[in-house]
């Protein structure tokens, strides 16, 4: 059988991926489907470089567009999403990544993007790059090292793409934190437009912390042992003799001392020891690597296996922990005069997470997406604090509880306002917070997933529209906002498009129709985050669905379809869930039916049809030659309410018709889809609905 199939919920003038078929056209009876081989990242590779040289469109690529891959994620069932970084005549654009999404055969479903058009601007700076530094190196308030600029496409912050001036100046802020501070300036007008540091603080002041008892992995060396976990990349802990880093762009190899003991005990509990913080960080790694491995398949912060350092005992009197990036390295200070130090789990897997945020989706740090940034790492740090078990630290949606000596945490998930900066409810303002308060509005969505509203042991969490919000625990949101970070967010993403890709994500794991994704629009909307184009469920609003087995995923059960049609084949894709309804595709003279019997109320004040088509050809032009009619069936009159055909090939798309005229009528429901003798078009139908108002 050779069916050709393009699946995906975008609109794409495609008329040419195709699904190698097996033998000559046949029935669905008798031609058994192979298994795809499973993917590799050279194929996912393969696959996002055809997608966007034969689809330009779907990335908004223009001639002059470049990308370079950043991150592969394949799915268990051989989805494939490969998220590439663009160029713009060599110029990189920030705001201009896409992640480009594929089915398992290869190919294309959609693309996941922030910029709204083609580039077309002049590459040639009004301003020269010393101007921007002078511009950048007055902004920065630290000691300052060297200092670098570049010529980039700015597509974020203005309503229009600008021609810009990167420049970094890295050196050490007033508190010690190494900074690598960046800042954009308009190359046509010498102002700076925006700025941000890509060294990511806890951005708090108490201190207070002990893992208590643990096994650490350490590495036998001459003479006795060194904190070198060999089984987990090679991460090192090592002091940092109370010295801040260096200016340069990364930590030198051999910066501070290695940490060594004959014995393999490490430290004695108390602060009079130096190893002790040293078991606490080298725990933080531990914890926040193996949450990742375990649950999500990770291998490392950047997923290639490789460790990263951390070091304690730094700076004087440093009161603070961060994530550096350019250095791929933790620090953490001992705190202020009578303190402990900033060595809490959920504050090393918060930190860290941001190293995962990087080597994925790489939100900016500034404007909404700097607040999904900050939310990705409390989310994950929680999930690294709960996953570890820690009898020394009860897991809580409390970020750094233990950092202050009175209690007091950074941040509260259930109602980030309690700290009376943070947003619980997203806002017009909140692009313009600092990440660490627009946060709010991705905490407080992630809890009332997770938890609920209302009162429980964690918390007390109210929703912006008094709605009522039933969690549907740690396990199962992790996974919701893990595979959207990672598959479903691009550098600019806002609150709205995490919201779409949650959604996504939800579908791809639980189903459209199911609990956790409802959930997830519920929380989202609790939070003030408006809904989007992308929805769970399968019936059209105003009321419930009248249709059986709506989705498929009973099976060939309810429907009266032809030999084949409702399947679960792996050589195309369901919108949701496993099943789908498959019409032709055999490159030959062939027709399939597919129908069910309805009654519509009376009383149905609007009623309508509803149902996703996606649409894929082997013919070319706009010619038609092969078509599917969504028609109605009343009495002995048979109607055709719409037409589609080879000419209109889309990824899944809502379609809803009007059954305004069959008020008070038992009607059947059916699909007739009609190819001629040559070129392959396939429909495909997910859930599909008829309302009852």
């Amino acid at each position: 059988m050779n069916r050709s199939v393009l699946v995906g919920p975008l609109a794409l003038a495609v008329s040419s991926l195709l699904i190698a078929g097996a033998g000559t056209p046949a029935t669905a009876a008798d031609s058994p489907r192979p298994t795809p081989p499973k993917a590799t990242k050279n194929d996912a590779l393969r696959d996002a470089a055809r997608a966007v040289s034969d689809h330009p469109e779907t990335v908004r690529a223009s001639e002059h567009d470049t990308f370079k891959s950043r991150a592969v994620v394949i799915d268990k069932d051989g989805s494939r999403h490969v998220h590439l970084d663009r160029s713009y005549r060599d110029l990189p654009v920030i705001g201009g990544d896409v992640v480009v999404h594929s089915a398992p055969d290869g190919s294309l479903r959609e693309t996941s993007l922030t910029l709204k058009g083609k580039l077309n601007l002049p590459t040639t700076a009004k301003v020269k790059a010393s101007r921007a530094e002078a511009v950048a190196q007055k902004l920065f308030r630290g000691t300052r090292g060297e200092t670098e600029s570049n010529l980039v496409v700015d597509a974020v912050t203005g309503q229009t793409p600008r021609l810009a001036w990167q420049v970094v100046v890295h050196g050490i802020a007033p508190d010690q934190s190494p900074s690598h501070f960046n800042v954009l300036v308009d190359a046509r007008t010498g102002k700076a437009v925006q700025t941000w540091d890509d060294f990511h603080t806890a951005s708090g002041t108490g201190h207070g912390y002990q893992v208590g008892d643990v096994t650490l992995s350490t590495t036998a060396v001459t003479g006795g042992y060194q904190l070198k976990d060999a089984s987990r990349g090679g991460g090192e802990t090592r002091d940092a003799n109370n010295n801040a880093l260096p200016d340069e762009v990364a930590v030198p190899s051999g910066w501070g001392s290695a940490l060594t003991d004959s014995d393999n005990v490490w430290g004695n509990g108390s602060l009079s020891d130096r190893a002790t913080v040293a078991v606490d960080a080298h725990y933080g790694v531990q914890a926040t690597w193996d949450y990742f491995k375990n649950v999500h398949g990770r291998n490392g912060i950047k997923n290639d296996g490789v460790g990263a350092r951390s070091f304690v005992h730094y700076g004087q009197n440093y009161g603070n922990a961060g994530w550096d990036d350019d250095g791929f390295a933790m620090i953490y200070g001992d705190g202020a005069p009578g303190q402990k130090p900033f060595t809490q789990i959920d504050v090393a897997g918060h930190e860290m997470s941001h190293g995962v945020t990087s080597a994925t989706a790489n939100l900016d740090y500034f404007g909404e997406a700097g607040g999904l940034n900050e939310a990705t790492s409390d989310i994950f740090g929680t999930l690294v604090e709960f996953n570890a078990n820690n009898p020394s630290d009860s897991p809580d949606y409390l970020i750094g509880e233990k950092l202050s000596t009175n209690g007091t945490p950074l941040r509260w998930m259930d109602e980030p306002g309690k700290d009376g900066l943070s947003q619980n409810c997203w806002s017009t303002k909140t692009k313009s917070l600092n990440p660490h308060y627009s946060s709010g509005v991705g905490n407080h969505f992630f809890y009332l997933l997770a938890v609920g509203s209302g009162s429980s042991s964690w918390g007390n969490s109210p929703t912006c529209n008094g709605s009522t919000v039933t969690g549907i625990g740690n396990s199962a949101a992790g996974k919701i906002w893990y595979r959207a970070l990672t598959e479903g967010m691009t550098s600019a993403s806002t609150y709205a498009d995490a919201r779409t890709a949650t959604i996504k994500a939800a579908i791809s794991y639980y189903g459209a129709d199911s609990t956790q994704c409802t959930a997830v629009e519920k929380a989202w909307s609790a939070v003030s985050v408006a809904a989007t184009a992308t929805t769970c469920g399968t019936t059209v609003p105003g009321g419930s669905n009248l249709l059986g087995n709506a989705g498929f995923e009973s099976g060939a059960t309810t429907w009266s379809a032809s030999t084949g049609v409702i399947t679960n084949s792996s050589d195309a894709s369901a919108r949701s869930g496993s099943w789908y309804a498959w019409l032709d595709g055999y490159g030959s003279s062939h027709t399939d039916t597919l129908a069910q019997t309805v009654s519509i109320p009376s009383t149905a004040t609007a009623p309508k049809l509803s149902f996703y088509l996606a649409v894929s050809t082997e013919e070319s032009g706009s010619t038609v030659y092969d078509t599917l009619k969504a028609q109605v069936v009343s009495g002995s009159t048979t109607s055709t309410l719409a037409t589609y055909s080879n000419a209109t090939p889309s990824g899944y798309t809502l379609r809803t018709l009007d059954l305004s005229a069959y008020r008070g009528k038992t009607v059947t429901i059916k699909f007739t889809g009609t190819e001629d003798s040559s070129n392959a078009t396939s429909f495909l139908i997910d859930d599909t609905a008829v309302s009852s108002s």
